[in-house]
């Protein structure tokens, strides 16, 4: 659902989130439900104001119960200095409303039931969105740092699998904690939007190392150098997996050798990219060096 635009960006409300601003209103503390609402609206525009200083152009936002999904995301992950700046706003402003309300409070600015669950919400917001999975910003922190050394496609498959590992954790955390007691039913249904946001996450990997060698070429025109890594295949490795190394930042240049280890020749990144979009995955890099 448009909730409107703000600061430029345009607010969507996952349905999901308004089935628990539902659950709110029938257990008859919606007021808590809308001051988690104004917590989570207030991380992700956070995360704008570091997008915008940083010159990267979010179009609109998904607000989910534990922080959002902005449709820069593809962008983002292919710059990860960016994308780790960016992801650390959210927290970081959790961590600022916290220690306000701690301010309010001790100047008798203070409400006996909202005043405690707003420092709770931010606590636990903040404390969630740095576990190290898919969408949470732990988890865009984790693959960011990750993707320099295995490829934004392994390593966005990584993250967003520790991303539905938590969810079923805390989905049978939350049911044992209904049974004794401790909690409602809004830590199970929070757990399922995290599965949910973590596996459409999964399934975007191979667009993003699409975004990953658009990007690329874009630098190499426009700084006219790169670091290069250096790589090693047989003959025979078809170029699907041939690319998976491919890491940001960086320029490929691969020795291609027979099956008895001899050298054959060097193909560049640009060859075996425009191979594999025009030719397909399942072709040999040796069939490069023919003709």
């Amino acid at each position: 659902m448009r909730l409107g635009r703000l600061m430029g960006v345009e607010l969507y409300l996952n349905p999901f989130f308004m089935a628990l601003l539902a659950l709110f209103f029938v257990a008859g503390v919606l007021g808590r439900g809308l001051v988690a609402f104004g917590v989570v609206l207030v991380h992700e525009m956070a995360h704008a104001l570091a997008a915008r200083r940083l010159g990267v152009t979010l179009d609109d936002v998904e607000l989910l119960p534990f922080g959002g999904v902005a449709r820069a995301g593809a962008e983002l992950a292919v710059d990860p200095v960016r994308e780790i700046y960016i992801a650390v706003a959210g927290p970081a402003s959790n961590l600022i409303m916290l220690g306000m309300g701690v301010a309010a409070k001790n100047y008798g600015l203070w409400h006996t039931d909202l005043g405690p669950f707003f420092l709770q919400c931010n606590l636990l917001v903040a404390a969630f969105n740095l576990l190290p999975a898919l969408p949470l910003d732990g988890g865009r922190i984790y693959r960011a740092c990750l993707s320099g050394r295995v490829g934004i496609r392994l390593a966005t498959y990584r993250a967003a699998r520790l991303g539905q590992f938590w969810a079923v954790i805390i989905a049978v955390a939350g049911a044992l904690g209904m049974w004794a007691g401790y909690c409602g039913l809004d830590i199970p249904v929070t757990a399922l939007f995290l599965f949910y946001a973590a596996t459409r996450e999964q399934k975007t990997a191979p667009y993003l190392f699409m975004q990953l060698v658009m990007r690329k070429q874009e630098e190499m025109a426009r700084e006219g150098v790169l670091p290069a890594n250096w790589l090693a295949a047989m003959e025979y490795v078809p170029l699907g997996q041939l690319v998976r190394p491919f890491v940001p930042r960086r320029f490929h240049l691969v020795t291609v050798l027979d099956r008895q280890g001899r050298f054959r020749g060097t193909v560049t990144e640009t060859i075996v990219i425009d191979a594999l979009l025009h030719r397909g995955a399942d072709v040999p890099v040796g069939e490069l060096l023919e003709g």
